[in-house]
């Protein structure tokens, strides 16, 4: 039996690392990322193919996921390989699933996702990462791991970090607050209020009243408006999005309460979204929320035209925007 030298050693590493994928051989925290096991490659891949992908949008009532499409139009225009259908759920759970499966009948390369809801949209996600084609899911999730990549921001962290903007800035004494929650089944509303009742511990801020605006401008002012006639001493409202809290805006507006302070989360940087609602004071604050649309892109390029494998999770950055400096990112991001 003999022992190898130190440079045949690292030779015969060298050698296997080249017989293994890109992916398995990085040193990124990206490609540290754990992988489901049996995790299935693209169909096909490589620069000179041409692919269609599938967008399964949750609605396209929210002005964020009507950004998000857009954000994804914009990105794969810049991707002459590419093909990108979309179809839209309407908040239809059975709706979305018919378009899934649609998607897979007419053999896409990729599927991109926003699920409605998780658990109703878990199976189709399944069938189509066990057909081998590689799935994207965007903001909210599905349950379980079989997807190829979830890119979304870190909800829990929001919520955390809107509860202690509220016992730390907003009302540091205590008092009583409402909270308008996103759709019940979709996982940032729920993962948007643990965050949200975690950074309020320790705090003297009590949630009176807790109400489902299904992410909708329109519900978010019907909730508010009853909200504050049953609980008129309440003194700050949380809204888990933009939207819902531009409607609770209104209600209170009509409750004889116009600086009651209201607090959103998406910031979207057009002239109907969160910043511009902070810059004008409609909004005390909110946080920044990535559509996740040009790294949805991104790593559709990555998979099918580099033929390398995704990071498992894509955590996108967030910001807390306030009036201080909600025009100077604004600014920032609307350079072209």
């Amino acid at each position: 039996m003999t022992t190898k030298s130190a440079g045949q050693t690292w030779a015969a590493a060298l050698a296997a690392c080249a017989l293994l994928t890109l992916s398995a051989c990085g040193t990124t925290s990206e490609n540290s990322q754990p992988k489901p096991s049996g995790a299935p490659a693209a169909a096909k891949c490589g620069a000179d193919g041409k692919y269609t992908i599938g967008m399964s949008q949750a609605n396209v009532a929210e002005p964020y996921r009507q950004r998000m499409d857009d954000d994804i139009r914009k990105s794969a225009a810049a991707v002459p390989q590419f093909t990108v259908n979309f179809a839209d759920a309407a908040q239809d759970n059975s709706k979305q699933v018919e378009q899934v499966d649609t998607f897979l009948a007419q053999r896409i390369d990729l599927l991109i996702i926003s699920p409605n809801e998780a658990t109703p949209l878990t199976a189709p996600v399944k069938r189509a990462f066990d057909k081998g084609i590689p799935v994207l899911v965007l903001d909210r999730k599905v349950d379980g791991d079989a997807y190829t990549s979830f890119i979304g921001a870190d909800n829990v962290e929001i919520g955390r970090q809107a509860g202690q903007y509220f016992a730390k800035t907003l009302l540091p004494s205590g008092g009583k607050i409402a909270v308008l929650r996103g759709l019940a089944g979709s996982t940032p509303a729920k993962e948007r209020l643990d965050g949200f009742n975690d950074g309020m511990k320790g705090s003297n801020i009590q949630v009176v009243a807790t109400a489902d605006g299904d992410w909708l401008r329109d519900k978010g002012q019907q909730q508010a408006d009853a909200v504050l006639k049953a609980h008129p001493d309440v003194q700050a409202i949380y809204s888990e999005n933009d939207p819902m809290a531009e409607g609770a805006r209104i209600a209170a507006q009509n409750a004889g309460k116009p600086a009651l302070p209201i607090t959103g989360i998406d910031a979207l940087p057009i002239g109907s979204g969160g910043m511009k609602a902070v810059s004008a004071g409609r909004l005390s604050a909110t946080w920044m929320y990535p559509t996740g649309g040009k790294e949805a892109i991104d790593t559709a390029k990555q998979i099918l035209l580099d033929c390398q494998q995704a990071p498992k999770t894509q955590t996108l950055p967030t910001r807390l925007i306030t009036k201080d400096n909600a025009d100077q990112v604004y600014a920032e991001l609307n350079k072209s």
